[in-house]
């Protein structure tokens, strides 16, 4: 049940640079004195901002908002290639002052917003993805460096805030999965002259934005102040789009039990569609969980349960 946990949700966290995705975890179970937490996707150490961290029950969202769409602000300094495709790493390659002098805002413009739509991104050798077991930065840490499979990824967005050449400071929206360094070098090498990522900010992940993000200190003072509930959202506002169902006292323990449940055990006539998803709540207003109707059956299947 949903009560054995001491807190149940989503906190919008900005995590600070310096720190690593799974140091913020580890902080929170610190301060919350609760295990069950999870992050919903990795941010570079030296990257800061938005980093959505499950609560309890909440981790059950944790791989629905890793698929969520992100939004970034990062600056590209042109005429510098690094093994990292950030300034952490070592420098690889210079370009020749000659060669940046001839670059022209409009070029340079062109070619960032040429990224804008699909395309096939390689993944860089600094990154947590694994290759037969082993993480890429592990082995590029052994000075090892080995094939990697391009994965499409799509820009949905880009957005020039400033240039001033050799940086170029844009706003990006992107799908899950999307490197932002890797994106950095790309527009270097479509310009010939290489680039490496500056800095980077995750300024939105879906409905989380910067605004609203709290720093671990912050966190901690509401926690002492008995007020860190106010500060969690709930697992069903991620599903606001969902209409509200609720299901009759017959219908309580078959959804409590993560059961499959018939039409006829909701209140009122609720006429759903095919695969349709709802929110199931009791009459007091409790949440259960998301159901999907099956035409076929005419039923409702359980899609994810947060009791």
């Amino acid at each position: 049940m949903a009560g054995t946990f001491l807190y149940n949700g989503i906190i919008n966290v900005y995590k600070e640079a310096g720190y690593t995705s799974h140091d913020v975890v580890a902080r929170l179970r610190g301060i919350c004195k609760q295990k069950k937490i999870g992050h919903t996707g990795t941010l570079d150490p030296d990257a800061a901002g938005v980093l959505p961290v499950c609560f309890g029950s909440g981790t059950r969202l944790c791989d629905m908002l890793t698929d969520w769409d992100k939004e970034y602000i990062a600056v590209l300094k042109l005429g510098v290639i690094t093994d990292t495709q950030d300034m952490s790493g070592q420098i690889l390659a210079e370009a020749e002052a000659v060669q940046m002098a001839a670059l022209s805002e409009d070029a340079v413009g062109k070619a960032v917003m040429g990224f804008v739509g699909d395309y096939e991104q390689i993944p860089p050798m600094y990154s947590a993805l694994k290759v037969n077991g082993k993480r890429l930065y592990e082995l590029a840490r052994a000075g090892k460096e080995v094939e990697r499979k391009p994965r499409l990824v799509q820009i949905k967005e880009i957005e020039i805030l400033q240039m001033a050449l050799p940086k170029v400071q844009f706003r990006v929206v992107c799908s899950k999965g999307t490197y932002i360094r890797t994106l950095c070098h790309d527009i270097g090498e479509k310009l010939g002259c290489g680039g490496t990522m500056e800095s980077l900010v995750r300024s939105r992940v879906g409905i989380f934005s910067l605004k609203e993000a709290l720093t671990l200190e912050e966190i901690e003072k509401l926690k002492c102040a008995g007020k860190l509930a106010d500060v969690i959202t709930a697992p069903d506002t991620v599903f606001s789009d969902c209409r509200v169902v609720t299901v009759t006292q017959m219908g309580q323990k078959l959804a409590a039990n993560g059961n499959r449940l018939q039409v006829g055990l909701f209140v009122g006539q609720i006429a759903p569609k095919d695969q349709e998803q709802v929110r199931v709540y009791d009459e007091a207003g409790r949440f259960y969980g998301m159901y999907q109707f099956q035409k076929a059956s005419r039923d409702f299947k359980p899609v994810k349960m947060f009791l």
